[in-house]
């Protein structure tokens, strides 16, 4: 297996963000009421995810050390904005349900942990492939709890059947804060039980 592979495989099992490093839970936990918002989000970290990571990596050998968080905010931050721009002008009822989350992506710790852990290490390929590969992660990981959530919560599955009801008998608190805590607890057992198979 080549180093990019490997790079990018990993974020998809190995260190699955939300699942594996328990990283991102405020997004997780927050908005991914439904399928749709999940899989937005976790779109909306990966664009600003690879990009930062790209970025970073060009720019390792000129940024000071002693600056170099400050300058990784800035960089995310600017990316943020473009994301923020492109879900008002092209996905308002999601940049709507989203609301202040999408700001947020500037304090998610998947993306800053990974310009420090990674992009100011390693060449501008292979952080790429470290960021599509972690942001790819992060948005499965929200789309299935947020498809899951719906699904029991609402009886729903809009994003792909629309406001028909597909589980007869919905269970509300799903939908709610406890219920996401649940849903995240279950999800994280199923991952470490699997691994042990594995």
């Amino acid at each position: 297996m080549s180093t990019l592979t490997r790079e990018f495989t990993k974020g998809l099992w190995d260190e699955i963000p939300l699942f594996r490093l328990v990283l991102g839970l405020c997004p997780a936990l927050a908005v991914t009421t439904t399928l749709e918002n999940g899989f937005g989000m976790g779109l909306s970290a990966t664009f600003v995810l690879v990009c930062s990571n790209v970025l970073i990596s060009m720019l390792r050998k000129v940024i000071p050390s002693e600056v170099r968080v400050a300058c990784y905010i800035v960089i995310i931050a600017t990316f943020v904005v473009c994301v923020e721009m492109i879900t008002k002008a092209y996905f308002f009822t999601l940049s709507e349900s989203l609301g202040m989350f999408i700001p947020l992506i500037v304090v998610n710790c998947i993306i800053l942990g990974r310009a420090e852990a990674f992009a100011r290490k390693n060449g501008v390929m292979a952080s790429l492939a470290d960021g599509l590969g972690m942001g790819l992660g992060f948005t499965i990981a929200l789309s299935v709890l947020g498809g899951l959530r719906e699904f029991f919560g609402a009886g729903t599955l809009g994003m792909f059947f629309g406001d028909r009801i597909l589980f007869p008998q919905p269970m509300g608190f799903i939908a709610q804060a406890p219920g996401a805590f649940i849903c995240l607890g279950l999800l994280l057992r199923l991952m470490d039980g699997i691994s042990k198979k594995t």
